[in-house]
């Protein structure tokens, strides 16, 4: 019998792969997926992808899809406080572990298990501690196709937005950025891949700095 579990869900390739572990394994089921959406937006924080795309995306891995809204500008408390409600339904149905997609940051895994703990809940973390270099292989070996959504310039140059994830970008990615971007350096949405039933079909939008980060918008 598979345990449920509810994902964190960026739209991105960590959370992605760490979805399709899920999905591989015998011991677990993921129920939903769980988002944070800017509302004055309609945009996934911090990716900025349009919440249309989102919701296509979800359909086509079949999940239903749980979206926390936060005002923009929305601080830790803001943040908590509406993650608090979506982790006590979703306790309420069941569910005791929330899965992520994080590699190897310690403070965030930390983070992520004292606000879980508060809801009687606890982290699942698939493709921890895996090497970076090689599961972004694995994740392009295996179909996945996904697009660079947002850069911060400090870490990346900005002309990697809007590129597709594939064996030419990462050798042109500059030493010392991580190849999963685990350190900030970029965020992607995933459009297509084994666990998709049809690709997500979009068009490049113009890319714009906001708030000190590159974002390529994704057009329906």
């Amino acid at each position: 019998m598979t345990t449920p579990v509810l994902m964190s869900w960026s739209g991105g390739k960590d959370s992605c792969l760490a979805l399709w572990e899920i999905q591989r394994s015998a011991d677990w089921r993921a129920t939903a997926l769980l988002t944070t959406v800017t509302r004055d937006y309609a945009r996934i924080s911090m990716h900025g992808v349009r919440c249309e795309l989102l919701q296509r995306q979800a359909a086509n891995l079949g999940l239903p899809l749980h979206t926390v809204s936060i005002p923009k500008g929305a601080g830790n408390a803001d943040y908590e406080m509406e993650w608090g409600h979506a982790l006590a339904y979703h306790r309420a149905l069941g569910i005791e572990r929330v899965a992520f997609g994080d590699l190897f940051l310690e403070d965030i895994r930390a983070y992520r298990e004292k606000l879980l703990a508060k809801h009687g809940m606890t982290g699942l973390y698939p493709v921890w501690g895996r090497d970076t270099r090689q599961l972004i292989r694995d994740f392009i070996g295996l179909g996945f196709r996904t697009v660079v959504v947002c850069v911060d310039p400090a870490k990346l140059d900005p002309r990697f937005a809007g590129r597709i994830i594939d064996a030419q970008f990462l050798e042109e990615l500059p030493a010392g950025v991580d190849p999963c971007g685990e350190n900030g350096e970029f965020h992607s949405f995933v459009f297509d891949g084994p666990s998709f039933t049809a690709p997500v079909r979009f068009s490049l939008g113009e890319v714009v700095c906001r708030e000190s980060f590159w974002f390529c918008d994704l057009l329906p």
